[in-house]
């Protein structure tokens, strides 16, 4: 298989990995193989298992085929390209950010960090999750950008406004993971009720604090927006024309399905589109830079 359809397969192999586990966020089944990890309920194969364990045991399964991917891209890469390639950096890098994810998913059972667990740990902790989410997808969308491809080396560093946003994308990533837990933690009986509870001063701070996903959310729009046309208007050949209006199209689009989500007051299928556009919007960004560094 040639290393960047290898890539691209890991990609969508994370991807769905990524929904899976917010799915298993979603439907409070974090907790279905009790305090054991890697075993599930203390068998390596759960028998006869409740919806919950079946949930959270699918997830474990496919977390490791993930990592089994990307094992393979990693020695791929360094058996198909030359010592000091930048595509084995991005492999290894690949490698790392795949194995902290494991030790996170490891670390969310053995310290009960699921269910109806409201502490301030569950909340960062899951910020650092996303952020390191974003950094394996940044890693693998890097090797798939340049597999097969010689290394031209040296090349100048990425733009600071590209850099900048892709720090807000990342801060806006973290806020709505946190936002997540609240919306599954203290789900609203209508958008009414939705709208309101952040000002209500008795509420849990995981509440008080949804408002801050979507401020931060339409700021990145119009700081992603800005880049882009500025982008297209400078006209720097085709590959960064596609990727600016792949980040411009995806970012206006998750603010629609977050309109979505909050009107029909955060139902799962609505829950992991968003998800799903928020890390494709993150990897049309990481593009973009990737791009614009190259022609540069």
């Amino acid at each position: 298989m040639p290393l960047r359809r290898l890539a691209q397969l890991t990609i969508v192999v994370t991807l769905l990995v990524i929904l899976w586990g917010a799915l298993v966020r979603a439907t409070g089944s974090g907790a279905g193989c009790g305090r054991h990890w890697p075993l599930c309920n203390g068998e390596v194969v759960p028998q006869a298992p409740a919806a919950a364990t079946a949930i959270e045991f699918t997830h474990r399964v496919t977390s490791g085929l993930a990592l089994i991917m990307v094992v393979w891209l990693w020695a791929a890469a360094r058996r198909r390209s030359p010592p000091g390639h930048r595509v084995r950096r991005a492999a290894a890098w690949s490698l790392l950010f795949i194995a902290i994810e494991a030790a996170i998913g490891a670390g969310l059972v053995l310290l009960e960090l699921v269910g109806d667990d409201r502490s301030a740990l569950r909340a960062w902790y899951l910020a650092f999750h996303l952020a390191n989410t974003f950094a394996l997808l940044a890693a693998l969308v890097a090797t798939a950008h340049w597999a097969d491809r010689p290394d031209p080396g040296a090349r100048p560093p990425v733009p600071k406004a590209l850099v900048a946003l892709l720090a807000l994308l990342l801060t806006v990533g973290a806020t709505g993971a946190v936002t997540a837990l609240g919306d599954t933690l203290f789900p609203a009986g209508s958008l009414a009720e939705g709208l309101g509870q952040h000002r209500d001063p008795a509420a849990h701070w995981l509440v008080r604090l949804r408002i801050i996903h979507p401020a931060l959310a339409v700021v990145a729009a119009v700081v992603a927006a800005v880049i882009g046309i500025r982008l297209l208007i400078a006209s720097p050949g085709p590959a960064v024309a596609l990727a600016a209006r792949l980040m411009v199209v995806g970012i206006f689009a998750q603010l629609l399905v977050g309109v979505v989500n909050l009107v029909l007051l955060v139902p799962i299928a609505t829950q992991l589109t968003h998800l799903l556009v928020a890390d494709l919007v993150w990897m049309a960004a990481i593009l973009l830079a990737l791009e614009v560094r190259d022609v540069a």
